[in-house]
């Protein structure tokens, strides 16, 4: 899916906003093109779109879920906590500046700072449509899942390695040890031999 603004215009107009703000399209590829910025890129976001792109008929509500990939990584600085909620605060900012319904704005908050914990309560669709897109990359072929553990790396080059690769394994660790890693049924079938077999390949090494 392009960065376009046509596409940003249609994206809005579905949300059922009056305004369609180019300068905040222009905000968000600025934020996502921060030099200190490695994965959280421009890449990511093309990818993810490109995953919700194929993936859109699973969302009960697709606009929101679509608005919210745009922001889930919003606001990004790898030495802070709150990035999840900043974002989250900033999409629900932009959706009411837009005129859109208060509980749209709410909506896609909360899929925003579902990105936080990477688990979903309930039988939350589009919340879990998201989050199988997010973690898409872990089933990634084998070069590009190589690039982004180098990309993850470089984003925390301020961590030492010793404990880098203890934080580093008890991520991954805790992903293999779920039940299900994507929660959606295509994204399962599709994607989950594939990313068990990458994350035990890294925790390996």
């Amino acid at each position: 899916m392009n960065l376009t603004l046509a596409s940003w215009q249609r994206l809005w107009g579905e949300l059922g906003a009056t305004v369609a703000n180019g300068g905040l399209m222009n905000q968000l590829l600025a934020a996502y093109s921060e030099p200190h910025r490695h994965y959280h890129t421009l890449q990511h976001l093309r990818e993810c779109l490109a995953q919700y792109e194929a993936a859109s008929m699973l969302a009960r509500r697709p606009a929101e879920v679509e608005l919210a990939l745009w922001f889930h990584d919003a606001e990004y600085d790898p030495q802070r906590r709150d990035n999840e909620e900043r974002s989250a605060e900033w999409a629900r900012a932009s959706v009411l500046a837009a005129g859109c319904a208060p509980e749209v704005a709410q909506r896609v908050a909360d899929l925003v700072l579902a990105t936080r914990t990477h688990t979903v309560a309930g039988d939350d669709v589009d919340a879990a449509l998201l989050l199988d897109i997010d973690l898409a990359i872990l089933a990634a072929a084998p070069g590009r899942f190589a690039e982004y553990e180098r990309q993850i790396r470089l984003e925390y080059a301020h961590v030492p390695d010793d404990a880098f690769r203890t934080g580093r394994a008890n991520v991954l660790r805790g992903f293999l040890q779920r039940e299900r890693i994507y929660r959606t049924e295509p994204f399962h079938a599709a994607l989950e031999a594939r990313a068990r077999a990458n994350l035990a390949a890294s925790l390996a090494a």
